[in-house]
């Protein structure tokens, strides 16, 4: 019975860390899908659930000795502190989508793609083919002189966002662009940039 009782605090262990991870990965894709504010109970759900079998691995730990579901625990808040979940992601992002963010700028280059919001003449509401490669709505976003592009990572609220743009000469993008605050730009690959502003 015992045995039992471990076995099955370790297989929560495995299961709490699994579903913070998978959350670590791919929680920018669920906010672009169901919103930040969908999110909040998720997030509580799933650390609230990580808490709970941590707290509950640590007394086993004392009582029986066991340090596998502790060191399971363990291991995973490590990894969330300091693997770079988010970077991993954009990193893949950017180069699985490269060559159909190139085409979508090669159309606007050409005049195929032009600002068609109403509301807005900066904005590009993409092809159905094209939408997944900016998030958010999949709009892209010309700037005021027409030379970049930019496709969001992250569509927040007012000036909250981040992206790849395409700089044609690669100049870097400067810090107002897009009416941002960039706080972060970094060069990717020739012509390209991420983007952060918060």
């Amino acid at each position: 019975m015992k045995n039992l009782k471990r076995n099955r605090l370790l297989y929560l262990a495995l299961a709490s860390s699994i579903l913070v991870i998978l959350i670590a990965f791919f929680q920018w894709y669920l906010i672009d899908i169901i919103t930040e504010f969908l999110m909040l109970p998720i997030w509580l759900v799933i650390f609230g659930f990580f808490i709970f079998i941590t707290v509950k691995t640590i007394i086993n730990l004392y009582k029986n000795k066991d340090w596998k579901p502790f060191t399971i625990q363990l291991l995973t808040i490590l990894l969330w502190l300091f693997f770079p979940f988010t970077q991993v992601m954009l990193d893949l992002d950017f180069k699985l989508n490269k060559s159909e963010r190139e085409e979508v700028v090669e159309m606007v280059k050409n005049g195929t793609l032009k600002p068609n919001v109403s509301y807005d003449s900066s904005l590009i509401q993409l092809p159905e083919k094209y939408d997944q490669l900016s998030k958010g709505g999949g709009e892209i976003v010309i700037e005021k002189n027409g030379d970049l592009v930019l496709f969001f990572t992250y569509r927040g609220i007012l000036d909250n966002f981040s992206g790849f743009v395409y700089s044609p000469n690669d100049k870097k993008p400067n810090q107002s662009d897009f009416d941002g605050d960039f706080k972060q730009i970094e060069k990717l690959n020739e012509n390209w940039y991420f983007v952060g502003s918060y």
